[in-house]
């Protein structure tokens, strides 16, 4: 198959089929409405085919997992990096359903069959242990925060996180009563990183007046504007 020549999905069967061949398998096309059927012994393996990775591939190859465990959907080697996110993310939703993936080259006439994925069990619990660090920051984000203030699904829109609601609370306390020292604001509920976010200073709200007192300055106290209910908020857990 010479370059930039369109691929048809009849293309992917021939090196599939001939892939299996030499496994020891007998192999089939068009069975009962899957793609390729391929048996040895008491083993059977179904490939289902097409153009590109989409949600009707996905469902399809679901479905054939009604009759074995070993499913593979199968795809021409996409252009685009196989580093990228986007791909990452697409081989661990292909992992997570316990499918196979298979990726077919044509290139310079040569057709080369990749297994990518073999249909085995997904370890779920190996997947939550390698992904403790994030479910942590999670719980933590979700700890640190005072009130829910988002909308879920925004986009192009600022988020407020749990950092910035103890900006918006050190703030607020400093707006009210003056400057304080990192002390004075613990005591008074802003939390264990408050001396880390006076001496960080992030959004530049915050000046030291002198050693180990704080203040905040004109632009901190024009932002706090926008934070209307969380001021309300915090100054009613003061009494």
């Amino acid at each position: 198959m010479k370059e930039n020549e369109r691929i048809f999905e009849v293309d992917l069967y021939p090196p599939i089929q001939k892939h299996f061949v030499k496994l020891g398998y007998e192999v089939y096309g068009e069975v009962r409405d899957c793609d390729i059927a391929a048996v040895k012994d008491d083993e059977l393996i179904i490939v289902e085919m097409k153009l590109r990775l989409n949600m009707d591939l996905l469902v399809q190859a679901t479905k054939r997992q009604k009759m074995t465990n070993l499913v593979y959907i199968a795809i021409p080697r996409p252009t685009h990096s196989l580093r990228s996110k986007k791909w990452r993310d697409l081989c661990h939703l292909v992992r997570r359903l316990e499918l196979g993936l298979i990726l077919v080259s044509f290139r310079r006439g040569i057709k080369r069959v990749d297994i990518q994925i073999d249909p085995v069990p997904f370890d779920r619990k190996r997947s939550k242990q390698s992904n403790k660090k994030k479910r942590e920051l999670l719980i933590r984000e979700v700890a640190g925060r005072h009130g829910d203030y988002n909308i879920g699904g925004s986009t192009g829109t600022k988020i407020l996180t749990a950092y910035k609601e103890s900006c918006i609370k050190i703030g607020c306390y400093l707006d009210k009563f003056g400057p304080l020292s990192p002390k004075a604001l613990r005591e008074m509920g802003t939390g264990e990183k408050t001396l880390s976010i006076l001496n960080k200073n992030y959004y530049g709200w915050f000046e030291r007046v002198q050693r180990g007192i704080y203040s905040i300055n004109d632009t901190g106290k024009k932002d706090l504007n926008n934070y209307s209910k969380q001021i309300e908020h915090y100054l009613k857990e003061l009494g």
